[in-house]
């Protein structure tokens, strides 16, 4: 590589020109320029920022962080401003700076009117007039829904266990050497239903496939709900490359019909020989189980964001299946997508937004790249 797609510059050391950065060098980078306040309180006590961090672990980046929406904004600010005598807007070169409350300009909250809305003027001009008021949506999970005679459960995977963070837990093997499994969570009442007991092999149906897990019989469920942790059950499909090996099970993947794709554990997590001399001293064996392939894409119809609780039957797994079994139909994926997509409706909004321009994003694009329709 020689720089000329402008890539390399972003994994180049800054403090040694030419070189690869370090894990090391990254997070010294960020203390040092990305954290206001963390370098004065190193240097007070001696330390560079990543020693600090290193020593302490945190740092308390501003302590007053309540009622912002109460923050003055500066009277440099509002140089040149103008308040709406109506709305009491206070505005600049078209850029709203915050809300005129008892004679003092403050922040406000992260809305159009800057006010705290009952009424979400964006909720009716975006075609849901029904939903401007707060109400109670009736979800897709919703107990009306749910046939217990017929072992339908709510599946809620979507929480974490404390010992673990999320997608990035499976490169700390001391984390996951205390947590590497994620068992089905099951209701004692429930267990009775079903026949089975603590470390039981279940299958869990979804709306387009299956996965087999252990259960863990438990009062800390609500009955009626099942619930499976979301951050285990990664799997590699080579055996010396793929994943973290003391976080991925060996996996072998075969299509079986037209979409259709079958998961089975081959061998679980063991020792095995590398730099780090503790891959030699790995213990347990298993790695969870996948649960995600087995859920369609649920698109809020508002938000765009994806509705993870699932409602699913769960029986006692058969002869032929193994623990770790996972099975989906793309086709019937596809297929769910595509009706939740019939619960949306679709833009442009005001002035040929796609999105509202004040709602909250990471990495936000520019402005323009909202608008579908030139602007009126």
């Amino acid at each position: 590589p020689d720089g000329s797609l402008g890539v390399r510059q972003h994994f180049e050391s800054p403090y040694r020109p030419g070189e690869k950065l370090t894990i090391d060098e990254y997070y010294q980078w960020i203390f040092e320029n990305s954290v206001p306040g963390l370098p004065e309180a190193a240097a007070a006590q001696g330390l560079t920022p990543l020693a600090y961090m290193r020593k302490y672990g945190a740092f308390e980046v501003k302590r007053e962080v309540y009622n912002l929406h109460d923050t003055p904004v500066s009277a440099e600010h509002l140089v040149a401003s103008e308040v709406d005598p109506v709305t009491h807007l206070v505005s600049k070169q078209g850029q709203v700076l915050g809300i005129e409350v008892d004679g003092q300009v403050v922040t406000g909250f992260a809305t159009p009117s800057r006010k705290l809305e009952l009424f979400s003027k964006t909720m009716h001009d975006w075609h849901w007039p029904e939903q401007a008021m707060p109400g109670y949506i009736k979800s897709h999970v919703h107990r009306d829904h749910i046939d217990q005679a017929k072992g339908e459960y709510v599946l809620l995977p979507t929480f974490r266990l404390p010992t673990l963070i999320h997608t990035r837990a499976g490169n700390a093997k001391w984390l996951y050497e205390i947590s590497h499994t994620n068992p089905l969570w099951v209701h004692p009442q429930d267990a009775a239903r079903l026949g089975v007991d603590v470390g039981s092999l279940v299958k869990v149906h979804t709306e387009a496939g299956y996965f087999v897990i252990r259960v863990w019989v438990t009062e800390a469920i609500r009955p009626g709900i099942v619930a499976c942790s979301h951050h285990l059950g990664r799997w590699r499909l080579d055996k010396d490359q793929g994943g973290d090996r003391w976080s991925t099970a060996l996996a072998d993947l075969q299509q079986v019909g037209p979409g259709q794709w079958r998961l089975r554990q081959v061998q679980g997590i063991e020792p095995f020989h590398s730099a780090d001399p503790d891959s030699d001293r790995v213990w347990w064996k298993d790695a969870g189980v996948h649960q995600n392939l087995t859920f369609p894409v649920h698109p809020d119809p508002i938000s765009g964001m994806h509705c993870w609780h699932q409602k699913v039957r769960v029986e006692l797994a058969g002869p032929d299946d193994r623990y770790g079994d996972v099975f989906v139909d793309t086709h019937k994926s596809f297929q769910v997508y595509e009706q939740w997509l019939q619960k949306t409706r679709p833009a442009p909004g005001p002035d040929g937004l796609r999105r509202p321009l004040w709602f909250a994003r990471a990495v936000r694009p520019a402005n323009e790249t909202y608008r579908l329709t030139p602007a009126s």
